[in-house]
C-alpha cells in the first residue's frame, strides 16, 4: 500500500459517514473554501487524514451555533493548524498577493505610513506589530504607546521583550523565544472597519554582513479588509501561544467576516506596489 494511503486512510465516503456531511457537500466546501483538504492519490481519488473528521465536525458545530460557513471554516483551520508565521499564512491563504523585495529602509517608511494614516486615525483598531528584536521595538515604543491609547488592543512581538503586566492604554508586549519563526518577520496590522491595512515581510537569509538599513525582505501589503482580518487572526493566535493572558475581554470582531476589497481599491493597491518597487530600487 502507498505511504500516502497509510497517512490518509479515509475516502470521501468514509468522511461523509463519520461526520454526517454528504459527499457532495464536502466537495462543495473544498471547491469554495479549500476545506477539508484531501491528499490526491495517483488515480486522482481523494483521501483524508483521521484529523479531518474532528475538523469537519467542529465546522458543523460552529455553523449550527450561528456562524457563517466561511467564518466557521476559517476559525477551525486557524485553531487546528497552529500558525508560526504571519507572512507564510497570508501567502498560503491569499496566493494572489503580490510579493516585493524591499529594503529595511523602505519597510520603515511604509510601516510609518500605515501607522500614521491607519493605526492613528482608525476607530478603535486592533493593532499588531512584530519587530524581530527588542532593540528595534524600543526604538518604536514611543510611537506604539501613542497608537495604543485609542486602540482596542495593541500587541507587539519581539525576541527579548518582557511580558510585563498589561496596563490600559499601553502596548501588550509578547516575548518570542529565540527559535520563533516570527523573529525573522516584520509585521504591522491595523484591523479596523474604517481604515484596514496590513504589512507582512520576512527577512531573506544570508545577510549577516549587510548593514541594518540595507537588509532585504520579501514583503506583502494590503488594505483588503478580508486579508487584514486573516492577518489579525493569525497574529492573535500567535499571541495566544506565546502569552496566553494577553486577550482583552471582548475580541468578538475577530469572528466576523468583513467585506472584500473593491476593484478600485485593488487597482490602487497595485499602483502603490509598483511605486514602492521603483522607490526601493532607486535607493
Amino acid at each position: 500500500m502507498d505511504r500516502q494511503e497509510l497517512k490518509h486512510p479515509l475516502t470521501i465516503g468514509d468522511l461523509a459517514r463519520r461526520t454526517g456531511v454528504p459527499s457532495a457537500t464536502l466537495r462543495s466546501w473544498e471547491s469554495r473554501h479549500g476545506f477539508p483538504r484531501p491528499a490526491r492519490m495517483a488515480g486522482g481519488h481523494r483521501r483524508y487524514a483521521e484529523s479531518e473528521v474532528a475538523a469537519v465536525l467542529e465546522v458543523v458545530r460552529h455553523r449550527d451555533s450561528g456562524l457563517a460557513l466561511e467564518t466557521a471554516v476559517r476559525r477551525v483551520v486557524t485553531e487546528s493548524v497552529q500558525p508560526r508565521s504571519v507572512y507564510a499564512e497570508l501567502r498560503r491563504w491569499h496566493p494572489t498577493l503580490s510579493t516585493q523585495e524591499l529594503s529595511k529602509a523602505s519597510l520603515v517608511a511604509l510601516s510609518h505610513a500605515v501607522e500614521d494614516e491607519c493605526c492613528a486615525r482608525a476607530e478603535e483598531p486592533l493593532l499588531f506589530g512584530a519587530f524581530q528584536r527588542d532593540t528595534f521595538l524600543r526604538a518604536s515604543r514611543a510611537r506604539w504607546v501613542e497608537l495604543a491609547r485609542t486602540a482596542r488592543a495593541a500587541v507587539v512581538f519581539a525576541e527579548g521583550a518582557v511580558a510585563v503586566a498589561s496596563a490600559p492604554g499601553l502596548p501588550i508586549e509578547v516575548g518570542l523565544p529565540p527559535d520563533a519563526p516570527l523573529n525573522r518577520e516584520w509585521v504591522v496590522v491595523c484591523d479596523a472597519p474604517d481604515l484596514p491595512a496590513c504589512l507582512a515581510a520576512v527577512e531573506r537569509p544570508g545577510q549577516e554582513g549587510v548593514p541594518d538599513g540595507r537588509r532585504c525582505f520579501d514583503a506583502v501589503w494590503t488594505v483588503d479588509p478580508r486579508v487584514v482580518r486573516d492577518a489579525s487572526r493569525v497574529a492573535a493566535t500567535l499571541a495566544d501561544a506565546y502569552r496566553p493572558d494577553w486577550r482583552p475581554a471582548d475580541l468578538r470582531a475577530l469572528d466576523d467576516e468583513p467585506p472584500g476589497a473593491s476593484a478600485d481599491l485593488l487597482r490602487a493597491s497595485g499602483l502603490l506596489n509598483r511605486t514602492m518597487a521603483y522607490l526601493d530600487a532607486s535607493r
